[in-house]
């Protein structure tokens, strides 16, 4: 039977890592974590996020309304987003891939007019919705995408009826988005002003696709709280969480640049998409930090396993691991056995899935790869739940290690910058 949680198992760091210098680790992981929990640390203005699984369930009650609205006048919505405006709720909705909701579109998450133009030719046949999600609402990619498909909108639906079906999530009170919808009459959502972006799945920018969906956020959050209150201990042989943080900090310390989070189910894609948001964003300042990358395997040991068994030993490895798929195929035997596959007869499809990452493992190990394993028991809203926060946890004690603001993001103005300057952007 799975487990009901979480699992963290390091075995194949500790050739690369010994208990003595986890022992030693534990007192600066006891300081960030004070600095975190009495919100003492850089970054101390953007720590709401720690708070969201408690957070008030008449506001989760109205997302779930307007979702429940969505769904019964709609075959589809419209997420318009970038960064954490998009990925957590994609992650979710990718993992767990709901089947009694409406159909989840994503713009404005690049600029390209193909996959915009093919998006609308998509949509002429739907009813849909469109949710435009910025907090300041000056954000170029969806801005502009939010532009084009609001006026596609309105040539369908008319002026009117099209504002009942545009949804913003944006800020409370201030910010181009929130003037725009209330001059339009567009219904919002507030984004708290305490949460950044990329640890905003949990609040209204995830929570009301992922309900449109058809994810039960209810549980979703659950399993955050879950999470949220086994990881409020600062001892690492307690709180899986901070074993993860600190694992990573050592192998960092010991010269280590990259960590490469690999799965073996392709539903858990966007999960390693939004988690190397999440950590490019929080550690990779002050030129410190982990390269976060992410495999698909088995299908990338067929192409990058190469260089992870033989490359440059610069890497450790992070295994995110299932225990338990939703449907099972067993494999039959043959009486010709043309295909050679008859040792495979009555074993099932995880079964030799699991054996593909137990041989991985091993092998990259021998090659000199440290590799440790987060194993969860299925993909389910609770479990998902448990797996968001777990990282968000880990992220903000792993920068606090580091000595870095876990909470900003200033190298992501430079581009920014520049473009503008290039589109001929008044000041």
């Amino acid at each position: 039977m799975p487990s009901k949680k979480i699992n963290v198992d390091y075995s194949n760091m500790k050739s690369f890592i010994n208990e003595n210098e986890l022992t030693e680790i534990q007192k600066r992981v006891t300081i960030a974590h004070k600095m975190l929990s009495e919100k003492t640390g850089p970054g101390s203005d953007y720590l709401g996020w720690l708070d969201l699984p408690y957070q008030n369930q008449q506001a989760i009650n109205e997302i779930s309304e307007t979702a429940d609205e969505i769904k019964q006048n709609a075959d589809a919505i419209v997420c318009i987003g970038i960064g954490g405006s998009y990925l957590g709720a994609k992650a979710v909705i990718e993992a767990i891939q709901p089947e009694r909701g409406v159909d989840v579109y994503y713009a404005g998450n690049h600029i390209d007019s193909d996959y915009l133009s093919q998006l609308m030719k998509k949509l002429e046949t739907k009813e849909f919705y469109i949710n435009v999600i910025s907090k300041s609402g000056t954000t170029l990619e969806p801005s502009l995408s939010f532009r084009i498909l609001k006026r596609f909108m309105q040539s369908k639906y008319g002026n009117e009826k099209s504002a009942r079906r545009i949804i913003a999530t944006t800020d409370k009170s201030r910010g181009l988005l929130k003037t725009y919808a209330d001059a339009e009459g567009f219904r919002t959502f507030a984004i708290p002003d305490d949460v950044g972006g990329r640890f905003s799945v949990l609040t209204p920018v995830g929570l009301l696709p992922i309900a449109a969906s058809g994810v039960d956020i209810y549980e979703l959050l659950g399993g955050a709280l879950e999470m949220a209150e086994s990881s409020a201990d600062s001892d690492i042989t307690k709180n899986e969480s901070y074993l993860y943080a600190a694992l990573r900090y050592l192998a960092y310390k010991k010269g280590k640049r990259i960590e490469i989070l690999a799965n073996f189910k392709p539903a858990l894609h966007y999960i390693s998409e939004w988690w190397k948001q999440l950590y490019g964003e929080s550690e990779g300042k002050e030129n410190k930090g982990l390269f976060p990358s992410s495999v698909n395997f088995t299908t990338d040991l067929h192409s990058l396993g190469q260089y992870i068994q033989e490359g440059v030993r610069n890497i450790i490895e992070t295994f995110l691991i299932v225990e338990k798929s939703k449907n099972t195929i067993h494999v039959k035997k043959e009486s010709d056995n043309q295909d050679g596959l008859n040792y495979l007869s009555d074993k099932d499809m995880d079964e030799i899935n699991h054996k593909a990452y137990l041989g991985t493992s091993a092998a990259h190990l021998d090659g000199d790869v440290p590799n440790m394993t987060i194993t969860i028991p299925s993909l389910t809203p609770q479990t998902i739940g448990h797996l968001l926060f777990f990282f968000e946890k880990a992220v903000a004690i792993s920068g606090y290690l580091l000595d870095v603001n876990p909470f900003n993001q200033p190298g992501v103005e430079a581009y920014k910058k520049n473009m503008f300057k290039l589109l001929g952007r008044p000041e």
